[in-house]
């Protein structure tokens, strides 16, 4: 247990030495996704891309990398502090696979149902429509939100209190897997594809594709026409779990992708508009 004085101390210890081997390796596979996708696939230079669409990619990364994502966990955890001191470290000696599924309940399923209220409340929906305003799936869209997304995120608050209890370690190795997997399902280069076509791997894929975000899943949330019969944009909203997906009737799994990605017919905007909305309005 840690004392109230030493709280502080604690955090910062606890976030820092979690946080270092769990960066290298989220950092890790974006750059090997990022390479693949070099060489395989036109990285630079997406279908369809704006010239504000790498402004928007590298800003709103940078951003929830640096500036919100430790911002929130660490004032979600000072919350928990305020509200119960004496609780401190108290879930330090859990088993991990009771912290695991901690995070899985109060971090990514809570982002699956903020994700699905995103699109069907008409002000989250504006945080999160520069996910979608890019045409084309890349690991460059990963990140790509508007700045109050993940600052209103409720997963990273929750994420910041489960750390502040003890479970700084879990979420380091937690986060690796989760962050593995969206960013796999993200990237253009399908690595599910190829599997799909091995036929005694089929009976695996199909467990595969309904517990985690695959390419082909995530891709079908991407799509630009609902009439092409692979797009789900009402649904495959879930993250690390697609799972969620299929427990709440929001699955769609054809093991296709949409030939195009994108909205259908959004209003112009701008870059500002896009990350910092509702303060920077297009005209």
């Amino acid at each position: 247990m840690v004392s109230t004085t030493d709280y502080e101390g604690y955090i910062y210890m606890k976030s820092r030495r979690a946080m270092k081997p769990e960066i290298i390796v989220i950092l890790g596979t974006f750059v090997l996704f990022t390479i693949f996708e070099i060489f395989f696939t036109d990285f630079f230079h997406k279908p369809k891309q704006k010239k504000s669409d790498g402004i928007v990619d590298f800003v709103s990364a940078i951003i929830l990398i640096l500036l919100t994502q430790p911002f929130v966990l660490f004032l979600g955890g000072s919350l928990a502090h305020l509200a119960a001191p004496e609780a401190a470290g108290s879930l330090s000696e859990i088993p991990v696979v009771a912290g695991v599924f901690l995070f899985l309940i109060f971090d990514d399923m809570t982002q699956y149902w903020w994700h699905r209220l995103s699109h069907n409340v008409s002000w989250l929906y504006n945080l999160h429509r520069p996910h979608h305003n890019a045409e084309y799936l890349s690991v460059r869209v990963v990140y790509r939100n508007n700045v109050f997304y993940y600052l209103l995120m409720p997963g990273l608050w929750f994420s910041g209190i489960l750390i502040y209890l003890g479970l700084g370690w879990i979420y380091a190795g937690y986060l690796i897997v989760k962050m593995v997997v969206i960013i796999g399902a993200h990237s253009d280069v399908r690595w599910d594809a190829r599997l799909y076509k091995i036929k005694w791997l089929s009976p695996i894929m199909w467990v595969v594709e309904r517990t985690i975000s695959t390419p082909s899943t995530h891709s079908a949330h991407h799509g630009k026409h609902k009439a092409d019969g692979i797009t789900n944009y009402k649904g495959n909203y879930g993250n690390l779990l697609f799972f969620w997906d299929v427990l709440f009737g929001t699955a769609k799994i054809t093991r296709k992708y949409p030939p195009e990605m994108g909205v259908e017919n959004l209003p112009e905007t701008t870059v500002g508009e896009q990350l910092f909305w509702p303060f920077v309005k297009a005209k």
